[in-house]
This record gives structure tokens, sequence and C-alpha cells, in this order.
């Protein structure tokens, strides 16, 4: 176990199937409210490439307070609600991260809202910065925990998926650096290490 602070990193996104998605009006003329889990917390993810994750209760907590977007699809030109505007409320429960986005009377936000409905949309998305993680060898499979994370915006998504990321490899090969004993310095140890640090 090897919990480490990130150095400031680029943004990396993680998507989670949201089957419990919901579109509540407010009243006959209201807006519409969308609620739903941006993140669960204790699931591993698929295989990212060499390795699962998941992530830890309170991961969230030091951004919560912060300026964050609601967007579609992660697309800053369409924007569904935002902290600030308290039109986006996040907060962690015992599940997950969950949000409340107060649908703007947009054209974006009508058409999500009849893909909601309809059952087209139902997947959610979150992007962040790693602030701290924990690599750990769990059964022989190599576990990523992330423990604090800049959160930067919650998105329903069209195609959910768990993409490995080159961010969240190069942090891979630096804790197997410093935990793989290397028995033999030799040629191909060099060139393994030297494949670990280029990713």
């Amino acid at each position: 176990m090897n919990d480490k602070v990130e150095p400031k990193s680029k943004v990396e996104r993680r998507y989670f199937s949201c089957p419990d998605i919901e579109l509540r009006a407010v009243g006959d003329d209201g807006p519409s409210i969308l609620i739903g889990y941006a993140a669960i917390f204790d699931q591993l993810s698929e295989d990212l490439g060499g390795f699962r994750e998941q992530i830890a209760p309170n991961a969230f907590a030091s951004s919560i307070g912060g300026d964050i977007r609601a967007l579609f699809n992660h697309d800053t030109n369409q924007i569904l609600g935002r902290t600030k505007a308290k039109t986006l409320v996040v907060m962690e429960d015992q599940r997950g991260l969950r949000c409340e986005i107060t649908l703007p009377d947009t054209t974006v936000a009508r058409d999500l809202r009849e893909s909601i409905r309809v059952g087209n949309i139902d997947q959610m998305s979150f992007g962040f910065r790693t602030k701290k993680d924990n690599w750990a060898d769990v059964d022989g499979k190599i576990v990523r925990t992330l423990i604090d994370i800049e959160l930067l915006d919650v998105s329903p998504v069209t195609f959910p998926a768990y993409p490995q990321t080159e961010i969240a490899l190069r942090s891979m090969g630096a804790w197997q650096e410093t935990t793989v004993p290397v028995l033999v310095p030799d040629y191909e140890d060099e060139v393994r290490k030297l494949a670990l640090l280029s990713l």
C-alpha cells in the first residue's frame, strides 16, 4: 500500500451506469430537475490497461464546495448547471456522488430531457484531477484507489466507458518503480524501466 499525493495533473474522466437516473418536474410550468449519481464508491472499474480503479468514500469532500459545472457529454458549450448559480447541487452520500441539476430552458436541456424520458441516456460521468491516490496489489491484480479528487464537472453522457488514461498509467508506472524489486540489473530491466517511464 502506497498513498501518493499527485502533482497537478491533467483532467481524467470516469463513467458510471446510472439506471435510476430520475427527472422530476417542479410544478406544471416549472423546471425539471435531473437527479443521479456521477460516481459510485467502492465499485471496481473494468480493466484500464493493467489495473482497475475504485473511488474511496469522501474522495470528493475537499472539492464539493467549489464551483463545479454540469455539462452534457463533457462539452463546455453544452452547460446544464453550475454550483455557483445554484442550478447544480453535488453531495456525497453513502452510495457515491449524487447530483441534482435544475435544467435550463435551452435546446440542449430539452433534448436531454426527452432522451432520458425515452431511455436513450441513463449514464453519468465526472471530470476530475487526482490529488491523492493509492496503488496496491490485491490478489495479484493492481488496484488504484482514488482518495482525494478535485471535482471539475458532472455530466450525463451518451456513450459511457471506463477508458484507460495516460495519466493513470504514468502514475502506475511510478508506483511500480518504487515497489517492484529489480533482482538483476541487466539490459532487459533497463528497457522495462524506460517503457514504464514513458507511459
